[in-house]
């Protein structure tokens, strides 16, 4: 798989492995309030599920958006992956100067 292009965008600084509270996110933009998560199979099972709710609840409750992808997607759709977190951090960025 080749590797996805390095986009420069201004107001945008994509982290990896950010502790948030009592949590670590795969990837976060601090400044647009955006976490992506890539996860296994564990993604569908039913504890995973419980576990994913609670995370996600306690990050909407600090005003991040969670954007989630399975290991596959990023393997296998790439580009739309990128597009998905691109289109969010857009959406980000309207309602801050909105």
């Amino acid at each position: 798989m080749a590797a996805a292009p390095c986009v420069a965008t201004p107001g945008v600084h994509i982290r990896r492995q950010v502790p948030i509270g009592r949590y670590v996110a795969d990837f976060a933009c601090l400044r647009r309030r955006l976490v992506v998560e890539v996860d296994g199979n564990q993604l569908a099972m039913p504890e995973g599920l419980a576990r994913d709710g609670i995370r996600d609840a306690f990050l909407a409750e600090r005003g991040f958006k969670v954007l989630r992808f399975s290991n596959h997607d990023v393997d296998h759709a790439l580009a739309s992956v990128i597009d998905t977190i691109f289109e969010a951090l857009r959406g980000r960025w309207e309602e801050e100067e909105g």
